[in-house]
């Protein structure tokens, strides 16, 4: 057979021809390629850090925040001291989870609303969490793509969630992720989720405020998933009031607030609103930016505001405790683990008693390195 460079070109395979392709450019400009090559990455100090961040110097808050999602367990170390530090610079944002639908334009959404901000003189972080990068291994870093303009305003900060892990340890490495943006000098934190499911309880156990976007005419198939999270969200908006869908925006409005007197009382003493709005056309954000401040402004003279934010911090330490025993348990107890699943699939041993005997060589053997220490 004659060498050539598409083996389909060879004599045997008679009727087909593949012509030379283009010589193809470089990934990456050569001069900057070379650049970045000879730069030596640099370890910070957490002092370093500190600095950095309470300068507003967004490289190191990002390195920052990659150090909180590492798993090392040298960085885990580092990264408690570097929030510790900066905890009297923190709490003075305004937290802001927003939640909606598949299809209920939430970047469109945060876009218009960032923007809007912006343009307000306030600085804006865009924090997400993201529950099926437990699965897909991928992280949202579309957001960035799908918010063009606010990811290129210098008074915004769009930060996707870590790549992989469980919600719980997702959702806690955003909640720190949000502390520092805060040291950062960002008073406005924005917290997305990505689809309806358990990451709105995790958002709303670390923000102010909880915006639900929802759409007019989505059909009863939503239903079963709007009772949870209406009764947490503080304000509810009806999303791409426009064009011909506004006079179905506004019934919807009008059905939604009826249902929530159905609801009981929330907690903060503010009844719940409903509003509409086109983030598209950029209508009706002021509006809602202005409910948030009313709602803040009641929340703190009640005591609720201040209340909630100590519930939160007492609620996150918990989960840590949890997820922390969690891991400390399933690594230790690896072995046995895999013989008591056996034992459990051959009928030999019930589920419970082997749940109990995993447990008890777990705390033995806790028990005997305390010891021998």
């Amino acid at each position: 057979m004659q060498h050539c460079e598409h083996p389909e070109n060879a004599p045997e395979y008679e009727g087909l021809k593949v012509n030379k392709g283009i010589e193809q450019p470089a990934a990456m400009n050569p001069d900057i390629h070379n650049r970045l090559k000879n730069i030596k990455k640099t370890v910070l100090t957490t002092d370093e850090y500190v600095e950095g961040i309470l300068k507003g110097d967004i490289n190191i808050l990002s390195q920052a925040i990659t150090l909180v999602e590492s798993a090392r367990e040298d960085h885990k170390n580092v990264a408690q001291e570097l929030i510790n530090r900066c905890l009297p610079s923190i709490g003075k944002s305004v937290r802001i989870g927003i939640t909606g639908v598949p299809g209920a334009g939430k970047s469109t959404f945060i876009e218009s609303f960032g923007k809007y901000l912006s343009s307000e003189g306030h600085k804006i972080a865009v924090l997400a969490i993201d529950p099926s990068s437990e699965r897909s291994k991928g992280s949202i870093l579309g957001d960035k793509t799908r918010m063009e303009e606010l990811a290129s305003d210098p008074r915004a900060y769009i930060r996707p969630s870590p790549s992989a892990g469980s919600l719980g340890g997702v959702a806690r490495k955003t909640r720190e992720a949000m502390f520092l943006c805060e040291a950062a000098g960002f008073n406005i934190i924005l917290i997305e989720t990505v689809g309806v499911g358990q990451s709105e309880t995790a958002v709303h156990s670390m923000v102010d405020f909880f915006l639900l976007l929802q759409i007019a005419g989505a059909g009863d198939e939503l239903q079963g998933i709007k009772r949870g999270i209406m009764e947490m969200a503080d304000t509810i908006i009806i999303n791409k009031a426009d064009g011909s869908n506004i006079q179905r925006a506004e019934l919807s409005q009008s059905q939604l607030q009826t249902a929530l007197h159905f609801f009981p009382p929330h907690e903060s003493g503010v009844e719940p609103k409903v509003m509409t709005a086109s983030a598209y056309e950029k209508r009706g954000i002021k509006e809602i930016w202005e409910n948030i401040l009313c709602y803040c402004s009641k929340t703190q003279q009640n005591g609720y505001f201040d209340e909630k934010r100590g519930q939160q911090a007492k609620y996150w330490m918990y989960e840590t405790i949890n997820e922390q025993l969690r891991n400390h348990f399933y690594s230790k107890q690896k072995d046995a683990i895999t013989v008591a699943e056996k034992k459990v699939l051959r009928n030999e041993l019930s589920s419970f008693a082997a749940a109990f005997e995993l447990l008890e060589g777990y705390f033995q053997d806790v028990s005997f390195r305390k010891n021998d220490g």
